[in-house]
């Protein structure tokens, strides 16, 4: 059963990855990147402080700052502990493939999956009462993901595995929020 899923991840990956076009390369390579994402970044802190006390946004963007810390912990630990090598790394695949980007750690799971969809689930979650248009935002998350495929760092279960992680990890800092955070901890009494 394991055997089949592996075969299909990397089958599927090859599929995927040999959609990519020369034409939109330059498109993937820089939607990849975390700092082409800066401004929508500098968008989510606009919008906690427009939307509540600066109080209460700070104590919110603290609490999406600790999310972001626990994923990338979280993500590294699990990848040093699954070593799966990067499509791009594998001496089987890396010459039938697209490659735009040579990362050399490992692939399991996907950094960019789990942070991305950690960030949005918990904005989401923090303004969707008062902006009900907030779910645009998605969008980030799976062309940040997505991208992974056509530049040949990652196969279809790093960043399934990464989304689950994701969506699960912004759901429970967001309940970790209104549990400890909201009802009077250090961080709202700044």
């Amino acid at each position: 059963m394991f055997e089949k899923l592996l075969e299909w991840d990397r089958n599927t990956f090859i599929y995927l990855n040999g959609l990519g076009v020369e034409a939109y390369d330059t498109f993937w390579a820089t939607v990849t990147e975390i700092y082409f994402w800066i401004p929508l970044f500098l968008l989510f802190g606009y919008l906690l402080y427009t939307t509540f006390s600066t109080r209460e946004a700070t104590s919110r963007l603290i609490t999406l700052l600790l999310l972001a810390v626990f994923i990338t912990f979280l993500t590294h630990w699990v990848k040093l502990g699954f070593s799966r090598l990067r499509p791009n790394n594998d001496a089987t695949l890396n010459t039938v493939i697209r490659i735009l980007k040579s990362p050399t750690d490992f692939s399991f799971f996907s950094g960019h999956a789990s942070s991305s969809f950690a960030i949005t689930v918990l904005i989401y979650l923090f303004l969707r009462q008062h902006r009900k248009w907030i779910g645009i935002f998605f969008i980030w998350p799976v062309l940040f993901s997505i991208s992974r495929i056509f530049v040949g760092v990652h196969y279809p279960m790093d960043i399934i595995t990464g989304a689950l992680v994701g969506v699960l990890s912004g759901l429970i800092f967001y309940r970790l929020y209104h549990r400890f955070i909201k009802r009077g901890s250090v961080l709202t009494r700044l």
